[in-house]
């Protein structure tokens, strides 16, 4: 039973009667529409009026694109519901989550390695500003996973560390910025991501923690920040077997279930034992984790069971919403657990303003040309200032000056564009010219060109006739349906690896995965920047060459253990 009077909601005994009202008028075809949180359309494969028309979906969850297509098509589209939609976005790091003119402000590892809350409602606040300029009403983000496994390759630097104190603070200043600009916080990925090693894209990962563990870490996390009001949380495609067999003693190891459709977890644990009365959303259902657990047409109704209440995303979305018709037609599903449903979604709707008489939405012909980001590029710069990391100089090669180090061999890892979660284009370039600016003479090493005679037959004293200084910098990002964020040498052997690092005076500095010290430990001096935004690599060559200090403090251990530590 929802309690619309109460938290999240606190509706007024007028709005309750108006949400059961609705419900009531509601046909079938609607109810089930606003189950189904569908990715955004694109308006040059599709007809967005049309389609949101046939489908009457809950929600849409766009990608970035231009200031001007991505406000065109969210207009199209809300103007087209006949019941408001959520429209959300990926906005964890910034306005680039939804606007590719936005900023990308940094990763909330970085974020976390300011050691200061402002910045987290810094971050929710630009990201929401933005965000808001183009319609969007919803923030798939903070991000409440603790990042406990630093094998992991996607909590990472989209955490705010492995404290899980931190992490409440960081992001609950970031809701904070998000709710002063109108958009509500989806928090995730309950039961918690970050203790597994493995990718809920691929899999469905697990959460392996006793069940007092988990109540003392990520259930106190939950507890609080339901305590707190937060009306929206996103349910992951994470097993966690402890609390399945606490709620169920007799249950069959062959029987659990990942929380995205688990009765046990999402009624048993998120609703009854935590208390949470608001709406509950899947992680992305085209993802592994989840489509290998049964077949679609079963899962999509066992989830409904369990206690969620909005799908995100389809795949064949004509078949997705006849497996719901048809569980509706056969019992399988009741239209009482159905309308439950659309009432959180309509009641979370109406009290966050997005169900609304009064819109604040301008029309086309009111609305700016262009993206207001007046500001926003000193918040990035002032948190990069800060944030940016020396975790060790055991030889002391910093600052590097010209003098010091006049040729430099610079070696980039990473710098991909493909997989999910890319934020920004490539960071090599920006270093190099911003270290020419500085006065060095800068050679990218080309890993597609390799000088086989350098490789098989040169020497210390043959690459030190060809460079003073080598200067590493990774940028291997997290992405989805990745297995991995680790260093991965040229094949031949090794050829772009520092085997010479104890002869010639080495930097390694990584711009994304703060863990790479597990795989060169060896190395004296290494640097975590957290983000390959221009403001954070601006930031990092100021403090290599002694311009300003470093400042920021880690938030995670970056030895990955004490024993790396000793090197």
């Amino acid at each position: 039973m929802v309690e619309l009077m109460k938290a999240p909601y606190h509706l007024k005994k007028g709005q309750t009667m108006k949400i059961k009202q609705m419900v009531r008028t509601m046909t079938v075809r609607e109810k089930i529409g606003q189950l189904f949180f569908v990715i955004g359309q694109d308006e040059s494969m599709v007809d967005i009026a049309a389609f949101v028309q046939k489908y009457q979906p809950g929600g849409m969850m766009y990608r970035p694109a231009t200031y001007k297509k991505i406000k065109r098509q969210i207009d199209t589209a809300q103007t087209a519901s006949s019941i408001p939609m959520f429209i959300a976005a990926n906005i964890e790091s910034g306005g680039n989550g939804i606007v590719t003119e936005g900023t990308w402000v940094g990763m909330p590892l970085q974020i976390a390695a300011t050691n200061n809350p402002e910045n987290a409602y810094h971050l929710g606040h630009v990201a929401g500003a933005e965000a808001h300029q183009v319609g969007v009403n919803m923030a798939f983000a903070p991000i409440v996973d603790i990042d406990y496994n630093f094998r992991n390759p996607i909590t990472n630097t989209r955490t705010f560390g492995d404290n899980s104190e931190r992490v409440r603070v960081m992001a609950q200043e970031q809701i904070r910025g998000f709710s002063d600009n109108g958009i509500l916080s989806v928090i995730k990925h309950f039961p918690g991501d970050g203790v597994d090693e493995r990718d809920q894209h691929l899999l469905s990962s697990v959460n392996s923690l006793s069940a007092e563990e988990w109540m003392d870490s990520y259930g106190k996390l939950y507890h609080d920040f339901i305590q707190t009001g937060v009306s929206c949380i996103m349910v992951g495609h994470i097993y966690q077997p402890a609390w399945e067999r606490k709620l169920s003693p007799k249950i069959k190891d062959s029987e659990l279930l990942p929380a995205s459709c688990s009765k046990l977890l999402v009624e048993g644990l998120l609703r009854e034992k935590l208390g949470f009365n608001g709406l509950a959303i899947t992680d992305a259902t085209p993802m592994l984790g989840y489509t290998t657990i049964m077949s679609r047409s079963e899962l999509l109704v066992t989830t409904i069971n369990a206690g969620i209440d909005m799908l995100l995303f389809n795949k064949n979305i004509d078949e997705d919403y006849q497996a719901i018709y048809a569980a509706l037609e056969d019992g399988r599903l009741s239209m009482e657990r159905l309308e439950e449903a659309v009432t959180r979604i309509l009641a979370t709707k109406l009290a966050q303003g997005v169900l609304s008489d009064e819109s604040e939405r301008l029309a086309d012909s009111e609305a700016p040309s262009k993206l207001d980001v007046k500001g926003h590029q000193q918040v990035a710069q002032a948190i990069a200032k800060q944030s940016v990391t020396l975790v060790k100089d055991r030889e002391q090669y910093l600052p590097i000056s010209p003098q010091r180090y006049p040729r430099i061999r610079l070696v980039v890892l990473g710098d991909l564009d493909d997989g999910g979660f890319k934020e920004g284009g490539k960071v090599g370039p920006l270093f190099k010219r911003q270290l020419e600016e500085a006065g060095f003479e800068v050679q990218l090493y080309d890993n597609k060109k390799l000088d086989f005679h350098e490789v098989f037959e040169e020497g210390i004293e043959d690459l030190q006739n060809k460079f003073d200084l080598a200067l590493y910098v990774a940028n291997i990002e997290t992405a989805s349906n990745q297995t991995v964020t680790r260093l991965s040498w040229n094949h031949l052997m090794a050829a772009n690896a520092p085997w010479y690092e104890k002869d010639i005076p080495t930097v390694f500095i990584s711009t994304a995965n703060p863990y790479h010290l597990f795989d060169i430990p060896y190395v004296s001096t290494f640097i975590n920047a957290y983000t390959g935004n221009p403001a954070t690599i601006e930031a990092t060559v100021r403090k290599i060459t002694g311009q300003e200090a470093f400042e920021g403090i880690s938030p995670i251990d970056p030895f990955c253990g004490e024993f790396l530590s000793q090197f």
